[in-house]
């Protein structure tokens, strides 16, 4: 994860340079070449995370992952997550990290292939009234991390909203590359749709969500939903999404070498989940191209300390642009993979409550 880049050389997510081709399907295909900076150039340094986000970062470095850019996709998903260092961070602090019992899980298959399946997240405590749902998507880039790593989020929403949250699981690339995640989201919303009612939930309040990778899916889902002529979600919750393929958005180059996620991770995700470089304009990947038109209300949380920063800024002003309502918030201090970590963190504590709040809103309406 050590970098550094001049800013005119900065590589976005799936552009490529035209020396580098995408992957083969094989889990152990080599990781593309990682850019060097050219002589004399300064590394970007972004900003100083907050001392409880520091802590965090401080353990994850304490497990010595190696760099996700340097690596196989096989190997990458065997590296310690940032998930991994702030249950370290909470057992540190005498935290229980066992999963909260006032929310119960089941794994149900909503297709073939053993990577379609959705954990359903209930309240234990029983309600008087079918509870709202959120279909969440999981981050990774859509190549490593799985519902497991994603656990914290969707277990706060259903607990702190008494809702059904279904976090979906997907292909992986590069074994099922682009558009593969992208149709598994839309066949996984269409599923929750239909089947909702009988686990208890109101199929009139439906909301999506999702993180990194997962809150493009989130986007993008609902754009399917409206093209398809499918109920559309009363609310998205995009949290740091992918959604810009500009080779020069500002956190691009201020967050260049942040953790735990770094603009090179970024363009090794695109080596192995895109098929060729074109795939980077596709809509459903670069967001703030697509028709946004008639989506409902959207909130976007961002940190700081993230490549991806400007993707979420961009993409609240492409959706004011296109009329959809919206509200987009930067939390300062803190990095990429924040948002589950409420129980530590004073910034993901302050996002999770934000969150949580509009989403209640979008319940009551």
């Amino acid at each position: 994860m050590r970098y550094s880049l001049l800013a005119g050389a900065i590589l976005s997510i799936g552009c490529a340079t035209g020396a580098l081709a995408q992957s083969t399907t094989s889990v152990n295909a080599p990781p593309p070449p990682v850019a060097k900076p050219a002589a004399g150039s300064a590394a970007a340094q972004p900003p100083a995370p907050a001392s409880d986000m520091q802590a965090v970062l401080t353990a994850l470095a304490a497990m010595l992952p190696k760099p996700i850019e340097t690596l196989t996709p096989v190997k990458a998903r065997i590296q310690p997550t940032a998930a991994d260092a702030a249950k370290a961070v909470m057992r540190a602090r005498g935290l229980s990290t066992a999963p909260d019992p006032a929310v119960k899980t089941r794994d149900i298959p909503y297709g073939q292939d053993p990577w379609q399946f959705a954990r359903i997240y209930e309240p234990v405590q029983s309600s008087d009234r079918p509870r709202p749902v959120i279909v969440y998507y999981h981050g990774g880039g859509w190549v490593i991390a799985d519902v497991n790593v994603y656990d914290a989020a969707p277990r706060l929403l259903a607990k702190q909203l008494n809702a059904i949250v279904v976090s979906v699981e997907y292909r992986h690339a590069p074994e099922a590359k682009f558009p593969a995640q992208h149709e598994d989201a839309a066949t996984a919303y269409g599923w929750v749709l239909a089947n909702a009612a009988s686990w208890g939930g109101d199929t009139k309040r439906v909301a999506i969500a999702g993180e990194s990778a997962g809150g493009n899916l989130a986007v993008a889902t609902a754009i399917h939903a409206r093209d398809s002529g499918l109920p559309m979600p009363v609310h998205i919750l995009s949290v740091y999404p992918i959604a810009n393929s500009s080779r020069t958005l500002p956190s691009r180059m201020d967050s260049a070498n942040a953790k735990p996620l770094n603009t090179p991770m970024l363009d090794w995700f695109a080596h192995y989940y895109s098929r060729t470089k074109a795939d980077a304009q596709d809509p459903r990947i670069n967001l703030v191209a697509a028709n946004l038109r008639g989506l409902p209300a959207v909130t976007i949380v961002n940190a700081r300390i993230d490549p991806l920063r400007s993707d979420g800024e961009t993409l609240a002003g492409a959706l004011r642009s296109s009329g959809v309502k919206v509200e987009q918030r930067t939390f300062e201090g803190v990095t990429h993979e924040f948002f589950g970590m409420g129980a530590i963190v004073r910034g993901a504590y302050d996002a999770n409550q934000y969150a949580i709040a509009r989403l209640k809103s979008a319940f009551k309406n």
